[in-house]
């Protein structure tokens, strides 16, 4: 912490008391509304090529986390989109049968 940081501590600590000091919670927590959860659902069920990933028809976190940053301007981490992902019922799939080697 710099010298100035706690300067503007103490200044206002003295015009507001200790109350001033307390967290008020992170700055900013950028989470989708239920509208925008809803779309952004729908979005997914319309599958990665409507949203122009032709390679493969499989959704990655690094695709919905680009997916979400285009509809609703929010910014999340690759982390960020699995949790919130798993907190709407959303669950990484794993294919039934390993691939063959010949």
């Amino acid at each position: 912490m710099s010298e100035r940081s706690v300067g503007r501590w103490r200044a206002a600590w003295l015009q507001g008391g200790i109350e001033v000091l307390r967290s008020k919670g992170p700055v900013s927590r950028e989470k989708p509304t239920d509208a925008q959860w809803e779309r952004l659902e729908a979005e997914l069920e319309r599958g990665p090529l409507a949203h122009g990933f032709a390679e493969d028809q499989r959704w990655t976190l690094s695709r919905v986390k680009t997916l979400i940053g285009q509809l609703f301007h929010l910014g999340y981490t690759i982390e960020g989109v699995g949790k919130l992902l798993h907190r709407h019922g959303w669950s990484v799939q794993v294919p039934l049968q390993r691939a063959l080697e010949g």
